[in-house]
């Protein structure tokens, strides 16, 4: 699996890099027949870069560096009038510079020696997406999410939540903050963080989703591996935007709850949003997971407490007087 993400997130480098290419080349025609000058100033420019090259094969010792020095300030002068004429026709500055999606890399995954940021960051969520695809949960729509099911101070409550949650997900970026949500079964934890996922899934954000058992067992079937892959890890932490849902139905051993713990103290260290779901109330999760664990979720997530009956029941107890009338 390693081997066919890093594959294809290259391929998609390497498309990027021939589309900024192939664009640049299409700029460069256009100014060419709209200012014929700024033609001449960049075969000027290519020249003395041949002109470079032979100084260099020449290996003149005595004058090499002065004449690269006087090449290169020669180009900047050049390069700099290019952008005044750019600009004083109405175009950008630096509209004949390849505009590569990374800076850093040109678009070619590798920054010096080491793998770009924006390389990395392409192969987790080529990895999310992988992992979404087995999960068993569907994304949900927030027009979906019905307030006619709650009641009295419930709704209220309800309202507000579904309230944070859209704004949470139209202003969400990978430095968004953690949340909690928890209260009973049925009162649409999962429904509205899986909303959110797929707001943050439209903007181009990598999301990761799954029920905590599942991401529990993929971590410790990765752990006692005879490789040592941690593939799944490194996803969890790395992903822009990881939602856990059901806390706490996972079985209860040190390492799944050293693992919750790593997991919540490691995203929050890097700066990066978790959603977490739970049936549990503060005092379950006191009872279940070390205190470090409490402690970061209650003082450092946005803590959401579900209200209401649950809306599965009263979803089944509808379509039953549907169907016979009873009620």
């Amino acid at each position: 699996m390693k081997n066919e993400i890093y594959e294809k997130a290259q391929k998609i480098l390497s498309e990027r890099r021939s589309r900024a290419i192939s664009e640049n080349d299409m700029r460069i025609q256009e100014i060419n027949s709209k200012i014929p000058e700024i033609k001449e100033i960049n075969n000027t420019i290519f020249n003395t870069g041949k002109e470079l090259i032979r100084t260099v094969i020449a290996g003149d010792k005595n004058n090499i560096e002065a004449k690269i020095e006087q090449i290169k300030q020669s180009n900047l002068g050049a390069q700099e009038l290019c952008g005044k004429m750019l600009f004083a026709n109405g175009y950008p500055a630096d509209y004949l510079d390849v505009q590569f999606t990374c800076k850093k890399c040109s678009d070619t995954g590798s920054d010096g020696s080491k793998m770009c940021d924006c390389m990395r960051q392409l192969c987790g969520r080529l990895m999310a997406e992988s992992l979404n695809e087995s999960a068993q949960l569907t994304l949900s729509s927030f027009d979906t999410f019905r307030l006619s099911y709650y009641s009295g101070d419930d709704y209220a409550t309800m309202e507000r939540i579904l309230s944070f949650a859209k704004t949470y997900a139209v202003e969400f970026t990978p430095s968004s903050g953690s949340i909690l949500m928890f209260g009973r079964t049925g009162l649409g934890k999962t429904h509205l963080s899986l909303a959110i996922a797929n707001e943050v899934l439209k903007k181009g954000y990598s999301v990761l989703y799954d029920s905590t058992i599942n991401i529990l067992n993929k971590i410790q079937k990765e752990n006692f591996s005879y490789d040592k892959d941690t593939e799944m890890l490194d996803t969890v932490m790395d992903v822009e935007l990881l939602i856990l849902d059901d806390l706490g139905t996972e079985y209860e051993n040190k390492m799944y709850n050293s693992t919750i713990y790593n997991i919540i103290n490691t995203r929050l260290n890097r700066g990066k949003p978790t959603i977490i779901s739970t049936n549990m109330n503060f005092r379950q999760i006191a009872d279940r997971y070390d205190e470090r664990v409490v402690s970061r979720l209650t003082s450092m997530y946005t803590c959401l407490e579900f209200r209401g009956e649950d809306v599965r029941l009263q979803q089944k107890h509808q379509n039953t007087v549907k169907k016979t009338g009873v009620y």
